[in-house]
């Protein structure tokens, strides 16, 4: 599933293309994703303008003029979705369900699964949206401490790693990331979170933002269907410690790294390096 990286890197490959760019119009080629695709979608992005593209957790957010009478182009790439820009008249494949149309490119969704959403918000307020109201804290505002961490997990019994990819929580830290930052933390999947203490949840904090940004920089993970707007892959998986590295040496200490399940996900860890 695409996070937090691959979605802020769609976010930046989109910006200069389509910021300032008006909408000519949109294709809609399939009813529904996750949830039913809004009637008349086209009709309502035709004529304005991308003022901006903004994230929240794993959301891209148009604003098509929203203080102007517009609202919030929603979109969310679920487990398989990707966003390229193509040449106006590109016939679309199997799975290319949606295009947004501009004057000199297309913007057009990929989606094989299906589990990713286009939603419209009319007006400002996006914020209030029902699939973003609920939202935790983005792990690289200045917000997202040790402190907050820490203050956070009080009481809360669950292990520490379900509880990093709880979007309610922290948003966007997939289980690439939570697996990485707990390596690079020191701190063990299954480990207690209100056992865990305020200097270790500063390292787990400074971890998270550290493994994200490199993820960042690295162009994301590509590990499915990920690519970027202009079709290239992401490879920060090929610098991963210890995902996807079961039985394969720890590079911190030469240990196998090994793997368990936690709430149906594999968890990727050093029981040496991580207690």
């Amino acid at each position: 599933m695409p996070e937090l990286p691959e979605v802020e890197v769609s976010r930046q490959g989109l910006l200069p293309f389509l910021a300032q760019q008006r909408i000519a119009g949109a294709v809609v080629r399939t009813p529904r994703l996750r949830h039913a695709i809004p009637a008349g979608l086209d009709a309502r992005l035709a004529g304005l303008r991308v003022e901006a593209i903004r994230r929240r957790g794993k959301y891209l957010l148009f604003d098509c003029e929203s203080a102007d009478g517009g609202g919030w182009l929603i979109l969310h790439l679920g487990m398989s979705g990707s966003l390229r820009l193509v040449p106006p008249a590109t016939p679309p494949q199997a799975h290319d369900h949606f295009d947004l149309l501009f004057a000199g490119t297309v913007l057009r969704l990929r989606d094989p699964r299906r589990f990713g959403a286009l939603l419209w918000h009319e007006g400002q307020g996006v914020e209030t949206h029902p699939l973003l109201a609920g939202l935790g804290i983005e792990p690289l505002c200045a917000d997202f401490d040790g402190d907050w961490l820490y203050a956070a997990t009080r009481g809360r019994r669950a292990p520490i790693k379900p509880l990093l990819m709880d979007s309610r929580l922290v948003v966007g830290i997939g289980n690439i990331y939570a697996a990485e930052s707990l390596h690079v933390a020191g701190i063990a999947p299954r480990r207690t979170a209100n056992r865990i203490s305020r200097a270790r949840y500063h390292l787990l904090a400074a971890a998270v933002r550290s493994t994200l940004s490199a993820a960042i920089a690295a162009g994301g993970s590509s590990v499915r269907d990920y690519v970027h707007s202009d079709g290239g892959a992401g490879c920060f998986q090929l610098s991963c410690a210890v995902y996807d590295r079961a039985g394969e040496p720890c590079p911190g200490c030469g240990a196998p790294v090994r793997m368990i399940r936690q709430g149906g996900r594999s968890s990727f860890y050093c029981p040496h390096c991580q207690r």
